[in-house]
This record gives structure tokens, sequence and C-alpha cells, in this order.
């Protein structure tokens, strides 16, 4: 693992990269013993890194020494290099105002502070191991690979952050059934205490969007006072 200074390029096609805005010495030691191949950026002021490929996971405080951790997810949307970051916010308390502005900041989740090595790989390691079920998923064009993390309509790569990738492939694994917010809650999301039913919406939101930017249809269904259901193609 190398702590890298926040305008080099990285040039690892399959790098994890880690974002952090206040990163302590000790946390990045334990990242370096623990996963000793990831690279680790820090946040200075906000400014978002210049990252060639790979994968990137930004864990940003709420409070940050010179700047809103706010506006470092809003930079972090904006930058070409970040955009399809995932992104955690760390927040101070449960409140559903921080949960909502946290969000629509463009942060993909959230999570109780402070940050620790463990909580970090909760996150991550769920998402980048391999998947139990190897065989590609087949919906119509549609065509997810777990195994891959990589999903497609009619040959056409969709950009899908974690979250959204989650959520298509539970629906693929489970369809013609309804599931409630809060069972999507918990068996995707188990480890991430106080993600609330609102924030699932904006996830699938954000999902069918995906799909339709590319031209995908959007093959869920809401089920009013349930949830949502993906359909069988027969």
């Amino acid at each position: 693992m190398h702590f890298v200074s926040h305008r080099k390029c990285i040039h690892m096609t399959n790098s994890t990269t880690l974002l952090l805005t206040s990163p302590s010495l000790e946390l990045i030691l334990e990242i370096g013993r623990r996963e000793p191949g990831w690279k680790v950026h820090s946040l200075i002021n906000g400014t978002p890194p210049a990252i060639e490929g790979g994968t990137v996971w930004a864990f940003v405080d709420w409070l940050c020494p010179d700047i809103s951790g706010l506006e470092v997810c809003r930079r972090l949307r904006a930058s070409p290099e970040t955009r399809g970051a995932h992104i955690t916010m760390i927040i101070d308390d449960t409140q559903n105002e921080s949960r909502r502005r946290a969000i629509e900041a463009g942060a993909d989740d959230y999570m109780l502070g402070p940050l620790d090595i463990d909580r970090i790989l909760n996150r991550i390691k769920p998402s980048s191991a391999p998947a139990k079920d190897p065989s590609k998923l087949v919906h119509g064009n549609l065509v997810v690979d777990p195994t891959a993390h990589s999903a497609n309509y009619c040959g056409i790569q969709l950009h899908l952050r974690a979250n959204e990738f989650r959520l298509l492939v539970f629906f693929l694994r489970n369809p013609d059934q309804a599931h409630s917010r809060t069972a999507l809650i918990k068996n995707l999301w188990h480890d991430s205490g106080g993600i609330d039913e609102r924030t699932v919406d904006v996830w699938v939101g954000r999902l069918r969007r995906a799909l339709i930017t590319q031209g995908a249809p959007d093959p869920l269904r809401t089920v009013r006072s349930i949830g949502y259901v993906l359909d069988s193609i027969s």
C-alpha cells in the first residue's frame, strides 16, 4: 500500500483506490498491513485527485478541516476522474436531514463515525469479492456478470455504482417477487446500520436512470405500499 500525493496519477486498471478526507497515520498503516495493494489519497482541501482506471472508494467526513463534506462530495461527482467513485459520507448523527443532504450531495451511502479499517473493508469487500454464483444473469438484452462486476445492454456497457449493481443483481436473482424496502436493506446492506427506506428509493431511482440512459427498458415495477419487483421475461 502506498500513500500517494493528491495530484499524482495512477496507471493501474485493476487497482483499488481509497480517497479519505482526514486519514490518521494509524489508519494508513493499518490499511497497508491489511491491503498492501491499495492506494490511498488524502483529499487535501477537498480537491479530487487525478486517477486513471481501477475502482475508487471515497470516505468523506461530514466536517473536514477546511471545507464541508457535502462540498467534497459535489466536487468528486463533478470531476471526470472521480465521478464514478463510490462515496460514503461519515456522519455524526442518524438524523434524517443529515442522511438526505448526504445523498443529495452525491453520496452513495453513509455511516456513523468514526472510520476504521474494519468498517472500510465491510464496505468494499462485499462488492469486490467474487459472487457465490459465477454464472451470468440474463434479462432480455440485459446481461450481468456478477463475477466481473459488469453489466451491458445490447453489448453496451452500463455504468453502475456499487449500490445500483447490488440491487440489479439481487432483483435478477430473485425475480417475480415483491421485495419491500426493509427486505432490501436486510439482504443487501445488513452491515450498514442506519440506512432508511428513502435512501433505497434514491438508489432504485439511480438504477432506473442508468438503464434508461443507455437505452435499456426499466425492468423494475413499483408495487404500491410494498416495494419493487422485477418481472421475468417469458
